[in-house]
């Protein structure tokens, strides 16, 4: 017996002629020659070293070793069948598994995107990542992850980047802070302050940072804080003003009013970042393409600003020059 000569391919045209009872039948099925089959079927026949078919009333018929290669042939193509039926769910996208990295503010929207994501396909397995700017730039180096999500891109050679959604930062306060009295703010209002602050390198403070330097005013206060909770405490508590992604906030904010400040909000937004000289897998395209079309179902629609389908044509062509 030499079952280590047995193929795929004549298990395939052996369960094919059972299953029609005809060498014709069988050939026609698989777009084969009779004398090819026929071939076949006597290479197999050698292989076992046994008699597998015979002449029967209806056709084609198994002798009782050829019943059994069937039903182990059966469980072989079978089990090749679910692989094909799983390569073809994992190259849409609706199995396997990707990594996605966030900045810390983005963990109050993103769920909105990854729970119904993660209803819609339960076989995708997501890791999810959360750090401030610094420690997501470092996974983008080491290339960690296969999606970024920032609220300020990196200007970096290998990253692509598309805007999802609007991140306006504005200014909190004590509700009775005397400046939550007044219908405007000035910047020169805010020299004396105050101000609580996330460590530098945060996007927030770096936009924070720009604007007073563009309005020519420097503080006199700032306190460094560990997060946007701690932040949100911190000035509810009468601790001094912060700038705040308007999703930070909730929509009752008991204790804390935004401030009227001149020039406010700063307008930031939210991006998904894909390196371009990394394979992205199935599962997380298939995430951008779920974004794509229910970006404006998920989040805020006021906020959303939708620039994912360019992203994914840009991951097209850089598939294909890579393929080229």
């Amino acid at each position: 017996m030499k079952l280590r000569h047995l193929t795929f391919r004549l298990l395939e045209v052996y369960v094919a002629t059972v299953r029609t009872g005809s060498v014709t039948a069988a050939a026609r099925q698989l777009h084969l020659t009779q004398p090819t089959v026929s071939q076949q079927l006597k290479r197999l026949a050698e292989a076992v070293g046994e008699p597998l078919l015979q002449s029967g009333a209806a056709g084609v018929e198994t002798t009782e070793a050829g019943s059994e290669l069937y039903r182990a042939a059966l469980d072989v193509t079978g089990r090749f069948d679910d692989y094909q039926d799983y390569l073809a769910e994992l190259r849409g996208g609706r199995r396997g598994h990707f990594s996605i990295a966030l900045v810390n503010t983005a963990q109050y929207v993103l769920p909105r995107l990854l729970g119904p994501y993660s209803r819609a396909f339960p076989d995708v397995d997501v890791t999810v990542q959360i750090g401030n700017r610094q420690q997501l730039l470092g996974r983008f180096d080491r290339q960690l992850d296969d999606i970024y999500v920032f609220s300020h891109p990196p200007s970096l050679e290998h990253a692509l980047a598309a805007r999802f959604l609007r991140n306006p930062l504005v200014m909190v306060a004590p509700e009775n802070h005397p400046l939550a009295q007044r219908a405007e703010v000035e910047s020169t209002d805010l020299a004396r302050e105050r101000f609580l602050l996330r460590e530098p390198g945060s996007a927030t403070r770096m936009l924070f940072e720009s604007w007073l330097q563009g309005q020519g005013v420097q503080l006199s206060g700032i306190l460094q804080m560990a997060s946007n909770e701690a932040i949100r405490v911190g000035v509810t508590s009468g601790m001094g003003l912060a700038v705040l992604s308007q999703h930070v906030l909730p929509a009752v904010n008991p204790g804390l009013v935004v401030l009227p400040v001149r020039h406010f909000p700063i307008e930031s937004h939210w991006y998904f970042i894909v390196r371009r000289d990394r394979r992205l897998p199935h599962a997380a395209r298939g995430f951008l393409r779920f974004a794509s079309d229910r970006v404006e179902h998920c989040l805020p629609l006021e906020y959303v600003r939708n620039e994912i389908p360019s992203l994914l044509a840009s991951l097209g062509a850089t598939a294909e020059s890579s393929a080229s």
